[in-house]
């Protein structure tokens, strides 16, 4: 038996489609046109004319950190990483740490943020990363991204792209 939620999914399975069921009187009446066009604009459709939600880009920031590496090993690795994961933008790198620069499309924020938690332990062994943890983590939406950069705040646009040592 798995706890949660009423009508919430269980971890790692597909999202659940709440309908609304008409029942008694309102059953028997006619839809309003003013209601049925509101009701259609917000219901999710069925399978055959599913309406997807729109994906957003979300610009990310990975810090990672742990025991001392040889520079040239780690700039491999990084490099091996922005071959396997070709939307990185930028990587900077010492011998204990690194960050990775890179956009992400997801449709929420949680899902960029569950994506960019995986990337680092999931190419680990085929990139040969050193075996450092996440130290942080930043995920922001494009608009906000642009803003900073516009006003001053935050990091400036990934110029040069590739990996670099800090």
């Amino acid at each position: 038996m798995t706890r949660g939620r009423p009508g919430a999914p269980a971890r790692g399975t597909a999202e659940r489609t709440l309908t609304s069921v008409r029942t008694g009187r309102s059953a028997a009446l006619p839809d309003e046109p003013g209601r049925r066009a509101e009701r259609d604009r917000t219901a999710p459709r069925a399978r055959e004319g599913e309406r997807r939600e729109t994906s957003r880009l979300w610009h990310v920031t990975l810090s990672v950190s742990g025991a001392e590496a040889p520079l040239k090993e780690v700039r491999r690795a990084l490099e091996q990483l922005a071959h396997d994961h070709p939307f990185l933008l930028t990587s900077r790198y010492a011998n204990d740490h690194a960050e990775i620069r890179y956009w992400e499309e997801a449709r929420d924020l949680h899902d960029a943020a569950a994506v960019a938690l995986r990337l680092w332990g999931e190419h680990r062994s085929t990139a040969k990363l050193p075996p450092w943890e996440i130290v942080g983590l930043e995920v922001i939406d494009r608009e906000t991204y642009h803003q900073r950069v516009a006003e001053g705040y935050g990091p400036p646009p990934a110029s040069p792209v590739g990996v670099h040592p800090y």
